[in-house]
């Protein structure tokens, strides 16, 4: 090994809390099984049947999946999941909604009141969860369908969900993409109470931490050298959790700040390796790529699900703007950037009427030039204190154009935004009865 990756190396291994209090290693006390039950035979079948398989009393906390949401966002999420959606009008959308605050590896089986085929495929192929039974239930049917899956004896080969990656990346340095990819980062995990992480790409000069107040480790710099050392323990050590009360532990921060005379070495698939192992930690990942010609940062643009591209109102920047919209899409991408027009208004800039001009097309988001709110906030570390007014609005309308989904129960609603896990899909394939294999739990057992 390298004098440069054991460097990286010590560092990571000594990645924890800080003297101020402001970040802590990540914990490890998530249990095994919650349950929710919304009556009392549903609840006694449950702790019957499972009683033998955990190997104790079942903790049954009585409620639906309505309140399981309000519970799972103040606190860790299980590795396994029985949730009551028996008596919900909106059972998909509940689960949905629910999905949003759960770590993407909880494996979830759910008890309802419907019976019909259609519902089950909705409920195990459209959501991912492992198991779906009807009520009424009784211990037998609970001891032959569910314990297998909670003991981890019987797994199924569901579909994995993945996180949504999103890179922010301006066409131009000093646009103010380190700053938009933070504050959608906080939304994510504050407003949104997704378990969000913030990967800051420019080892040298990355700034996305200090602007949430957080610290950098060197587990990083080792992801991209040694990637063969990644794994879900490597980055639980090495990403830095927000931990604040208004945060909740739903955000956490991967980035490094090295030295500027430190050369760096990538190792070829270190970008992939790291975003495949942070998926299964993560619900949303968000990415700021700066644009460079190095091969780790074309890398991450490629591997992202939606590009998110920021711009100043400048001559220039429609150029540069109009340049990497040429780029082909990667895979994983199936539309256009999203194309962020900031600091509109600006003294010496182009009016917004200009600038969609010279595009071609309309942005997406226009931003208001807000030196007076952005700065000091940047300055002191206080994420909440810029996300008010105009630039919260807009940092809201880019978290809906990028990340934003729910499964609709009725048929003939339209969905609001994009699928966030598989890819933007079209209107009919969103449909909850359509969605084979792209669900948004995880199918997987209790550790």
């Amino acid at each position: 090994m390298s004098d440069n990756v054991l460097k990286a190396t010590q560092a990571e291994d000594q990645a924890g809390g800080n003297s101020n209090g402001v970040t802590k290693p990540a914990r490890y006390d998530r249990p095994a099984l919650i349950v929710y039950a919304a009556d009392s035979p549903t609840e006694t079948a449950l702790r019957d049947g499972l009683a033998e398989t955990v190997g104790g009393t079942v903790e049954v906390r009585r409620g639906g999946v309505r309140a399981a949401i309000v519970a799972l966002r103040r606190s860790a999420t299980p590795r396994t999941l029985i949730i009551d959606i028996g008596g919900e009008a909106q059972p998909l959308s509940a689960l949905s909604e629910l999905a949003d605050v759960l770590e993407p590896d909880v494996q979830v089986l759910v008890v309802g009141d419907r019976s019909d085929l259609d519902f089950y495929r909705q409920i195990t192929r459209g959501l991912g969860s492992s198991d779906y039974l009807p009520k009424p239930l009784t211990r037998d049917v609970v001891l032959r369908h569910f314990a297998p899956l909670v003991s981890g004896k019987n797994m199924m080969a569901g579909t994995k969900q993945s996180a949504r990656f999103l890179s922010v990346t301006a066409v131009r340095g000093g646009a103010g993409a380190t700053t938009i990819a933070a504050y959608l980062a906080w939304h994510l995990a504050v407003d949104r109470r997704q378990h969000t992480a913030l990967l800051d790409i420019d080892l040298h000069r990355g700034n996305a931490a200090m602007l949430l107040g957080v610290r950098v480790t060197g587990g990083l710099r080792t992801a991209m050298e040694t990637p063969d050392r990644v794994d879900e323990l490597f980055i639980e050590r090495s990403a830095q959790i927000l931990d604040t009360s208004i945060a909740a532990n739903r955000l956490s921060v991967l980035a490094s700040e090295e030295r500027l005379t430190e050369p760096l070495f990538y190792e070829a698939g270190a970008a992939a390796k790291l975003i495949s192992v942070m998926q299964r930690r993560y619900t949303m990942i968000v990415g700021d790529v700066p644009l460079q010609q190095e091969p780790h940062m074309l890398d991450f643009l490629g591997l992202a699900h939606r590009r998110i591209l920021v711009m100043e109102p400048t001559l220039v920047a429609i150029r540069d703007m109009l340049r990497m919209l040429a780029l082909p899409l990667a895979p994983m991408q199936t539309q256009r950037p999203i194309i962020v027009l900031n600091r509109v208004g600006q003294p010496g800039g182009l009016t917004r009427q200009q600038v969609e001009a010279g595009l071609g097309v309309v942005p997406d988001i226009a931003i208001p030039d807000m030196p007076k709110q952005l700065g000091p906030a940047a300055t002191l570390g206080l994420p909440q204190a810029a996300l008010r007014g105009k630039f919260r609005e807009q940092i809201v309308e880019l978290a809906k154009h990028a990340a934003f989904e729910r499964l609709l129960d009725s048929a003939g609603a339209l969905p609001d935004a994009f699928n966030r896990r598989q890819g933007d899909q079209s209107a009919d394939a969103r449909s909850a009865g359509r969605r084979q294999g792209r669900g948004r739990f995880r199918s997987g057992s209790s550790e």
